[in-house]
């Protein structure tokens, strides 16, 4: 099981879980929420619950197939890896990225939002209600298209390497997390996925600069390959900044699919029945608290601008290590954004 544990690479599996609570729990605070009592039911915990382990399963897979295809670039990268050293051989890693699939996906089929709440209701409810199943399988495709050279393996190519990472990892994440409470129909989950997304076009190159070695006898054209460490370094520097600076933003933009701009609301205000009517009013397009979405997006951006001052004092220091502090602090900011943003829609 060991060996199994190491293929999965549990550490990487804290953030999307982290991402997939944060995301319902944004969904269960917002005005989007279709339940009209707004409770914390077993029905919906079950729901959440389920999910975030698909969500596990899903990302354990992922890993797994990456290091299938990246196989000779690992003998230099990560020699440690168990398909590397030999303590897993590869028909034993396909089979084990096969059932973690398997477990990722097909459960997702029962995360159906109110007011189906039996799991006999939530199983027959009509297809257009299982939103977080083809959220699911656009990010399985996504593994596939980034590792797979059939799929056209975009891990090799400079840009669409970080796109195919950003899109399922920041984006469809938080959208996934908010379609286990309420539907993906509004603007406000991909408002927020959008801004995990963008920072993730730039902070998934930071481990990049530490893997040259290996990249370019695999040829994999990365950012750094391409354009030389301090070129790259300033290129990605940007996207630890700006995109927090949406969080406020978004908190104070008119959603435009709302009602009159007139009496702008900034939370769920307006009821009938204590039902939420989304259209009854203008509101802001994140509808979380309005202070704590400003100080967040203001946070992250000081903490971005730090690591970014961690990445250009020195960017030949990135390639010296391979767990840069820099590294960490992507990391750790995507989980504090997640905390974050399930704290504003609590508040």
């Amino acid at each position: 099981m060991k060996k199994y544990i190491h293929l999965a690479r549990p550490f990487t599996l804290l953030p999307p879980l982290l991402g997939i609570i944060s995301g319902a729990i944004c969904a269960w605070g917002s005005i989007h929420n279709p339940d009209p009592s707004r409770a914390v039911t077993l029905p919906v915990i079950l729901t959440i619950v389920l999910g975030s382990l698909c969500a596990s399963f899903l990302n354990a897979a992922n890993n797994a197939l990456n290091q299938i295809y990246d196989l000779e670039i690992d003998r230099i990268n990560k020699p440690g890896r168990p398909l590397v050293t030999g303590e897993l051989s590869l028909r034993q890693g396909w089979i084990a990225t096969w059932i973690w699939y398997g477990l990722g996906i097909f459960p997702t089929w029962l995360v159906v939002v109110y007011p189906f709440n039996s799991w006999s209701q939530k199983l027959l409810a009509p297809l257009p209600y299982h939103e977080c199943l083809f959220i699911y399988l656009a990010a399985f495709l996504s593994t596939f298209i980034y590792s797979v050279p059939a799929f056209g393996r975009t891990k090799q190519r400079t840009f669409g390497a970080n796109i195919t990472i950003a899109i399922p990892r920041g984006c469809l994440l938080k959208v996934a997390g908010w379609s286990m409470v309420a539907h993906v129909s509004s603007i406000e989950p991909w408002f927020i996925g959008s801004i995990f997304m963008l920072f993730l076009l730039g902070a998934a190159s930071t481990k990049d600069f530490s893997d040259i070695a290996g990249d370019r006898a695999g040829g994999c054209r990365t950012l750094p390959i391409r354009y030389g460490v301090r070129k790259a370094a300033w290129m990605i520097a940007p996207f630890f900044i700006f995109p927090w600076l949406l969080i406020p933003l978004g908190a104070r933009m008119t959603d435009p699919m709302s009602g009159p701009a007139s009496d702008t609301l900034s939370h769920h205000a307006i009821q009938v029945d204590g039902r939420p009517l989304p259209g009854a009013r203008a509101h802001a397009i994140l509808t979380g608290n309005q202070t704590a979405l400003t100080l967040l997006g203001i946070g992250l951006a000081i903490w971005g601008a730090y690591t970014v001052w961690l990445i250009v004092r020195n960017p030949d220091e990135l390639t010296a290590t391979e767990n840069h502090p820099s590294w960490r602090h992507m990391y750790l900011m995507m989980m504090a954004a997640q905390v974050g943003f399930a704290v504003a829609y609590i508040v």
